[in-house]
């Protein structure tokens, strides 16, 4: 877990107060920790304009926007590109930049993208070890 800063003190508009207090009882955190949340979100919103996030509050996730993808989704298809922007670019429905986007987040929060990138990877074996009640269906071409 990263260091914490030190702790300070803010006064919030009471309209806003009220916003993030009932969004602390909804999620069942701190009002600390809501905060840290959206002022994280928003700060990578700014750091990288064209991410924005989206999901449940305990599932939060960046992608890009203009697209249906998600961060990882579009590292993933880079890698499957070997890297090469243009390329994807090329053959795919997304832009130079939007490819280009996502790998720079990726490059800032490598964890965070490549655990989801892994799972996405996972072996039909390695879905069967962690989710045994499912079937595998093979389909012949």
């Amino acid at each position: 877990m990263p260091a914490k800063s030190q702790p300070f003190s803010v006064r919030l508009p009471a309209r806003l107060d009220a916003r993030i207090s009932a969004l602390a009882r909804q999620t069942r955190r701190s009002k600390a920790a809501v905060l840290e949340s959206l002022a994280d979100e928003a700060d990578r919103c700014r750091r990288y304009p064209g991410i924005a996030f989206r999901g449940s509050d305990w599932a939060r996730r960046p992608w890009v926007i203009g697209t249906g993808l998600d961060v990882w989704e579009v590292v993933r298809a880079l890698q499957d590109f070997g890297g090469d922007v243009e390329a994807m670019a090329r053959q795919t429905d997304l832009s130079a930049h939007q490819v280009s986007l996502a790998a720079a987040y990726r490059a800032e929060f490598p964890d965070e993208v490549d655990a989801a990138v892994a799972a996405d990877r996972r072996s039909p074996d390695e879905l069967r070890h962690d989710y045994p009640f499912i079937r595998h269906l093979a389909v012949d071409g």
